[in-house]
């Protein structure tokens, strides 16, 4: 039976992080390091205070109070709350294509299985990194027209990766069974996004677990091509 708990919002050990440039305000200078400091700690705060409560929720004194500084502070990176979360949310899009164009070459052996099992585990970590941003954004009437089309962008690419990973090491007959791979990829990639999502929300499964479980499920969805006399070609090739 699945279990309900209050997730940790904590990065995974070795979890890289990005420079932010920040809201409006702070993308109209220079920062330096100190600078950099408080961007970042305002930014892991109103990370954890939608997490908590969700966007609508929060006020700048949620955050302030959390990042231990001022409203003054505040407003030197941020117009407001909704720019926290664009800024959030562009570092959330940021990585996810990261992980797009790291999307191996999936061949059909055991040092693709390897692969593709290293790709998911990444793409795992990073979605427990930025999952309170990622559940606020499939409500699209929240973040706004113009990054919930960049946030399809980015899946529609992402959907693309694994397509071209996947079929890459083989070759398909007209009509054969890759004519159908980019539904397949997009299938898979829900699959992904949807235990993540759960995970994110309390659900209590084992991660690891269901990690290398996706990613055998991944890797048996898209079959090599069948190879002259009907023999299909093995994952041990």
């Amino acid at each position: 039976m699945l279990a309900v708990h209050t997730p940790s919002r904590q990065a995974p050990a070795g979890q890289r992080q990005r420079y932010s440039r920040g809201g409006i305000p702070a993308q109209q200078r220079v920062l330096r390091a100190q600078g950099r400091k408080t961007l970042r700690r305002l930014l892991e705060a109103g990370l954890a205070e939608f997490g908590a409560r969700g966007l609508h929720a929060v006020s700048v004194d949620d955050v302030v109070r959390r990042a231990q500084t001022s409203h003054g502070t505040f407003y030197l990176y941020f117009s407001n709350k909704e720019d926290l979360f664009q800024a959030l949310l562009r570092d959330a899009l940021h990585e996810m294509k990261i992980i797009t164009d790291e999307f191996p070459v999936v061949t059909r052996n055991e040092a693709g299985r390897m692969a593709l099992r290293g790709w998911v585990h990444r793409f795992c970590d990073i979605y427990l990194t930025h999952a309170s941003v990622l559940r606020i954004f499939s409500q699209a009437e929240i973040v706004g027209e113009a990054a919930w089309r960049d946030g399809l962008q980015t899946l529609f690419r992402l959907a693309e990766a694994i397509t071209t990973g996947m079929t890459a090491s083989r070759q398909d007959v007209p009509d054969g069974p890759g004519r159908h791979d980019e539904l397949t990829a997009l299938a898979c990639l829900m699959m992904l996004e949807r235990v993540n999502y759960l995970i994110s929300a309390g659900v209590r499964l084992p991660r690891e677990e269901m990690a290398d479980r996706l990613t055998a499920i991944l890797y048996a969805a898209f079959p090599a091509a069948p190879m002259a006399g009907g023999r299909g070609r093995t994952g041990t090739e």
